[in-house]
């Protein structure tokens, strides 16, 4: 069986602790740039999903056109019809 001496312990737990610091710089230096990137790109995913359900969206205005788009006309709903009355009796 092999012992480990000290100076190898101690080597080793140099490496893992230079290793750990190491990342921990990184990725506070590149983490956020690494995060902008990835968000755009997301986002431009979203922005190509759902133009394809609004035509409209994607088109451009010169400048000074008006465009004017009217909602639909709504018919007002009866306020009447609260639903079937039903008849009971209670049961003592």
């Amino acid at each position: 069986m092999h012992e480990a001496s000290l100076t190898e312990v101690l080597r080793v737990l140099l490496i893992v602790l230079l290793v750990y610091f190491g990342l921990k710089l990184l990725i506070r230096w590149f983490g956020p740039i690494l995060l902008r990137w990835v968000l755009k790109k997301i986002g431009k995913k979203f922005e190509q999903r759902f133009s394809q359900f609004d035509p409209g969206r994607g088109q451009q205005h010169q400048q000074g056109e008006v465009n004017i788009e009217k909602k639909p006309k709504s018919t007002p709903k009866s306020k009447n019809d609260v639903g079937e009355y039903i008849d009971y009796e209670e049961i003592d």
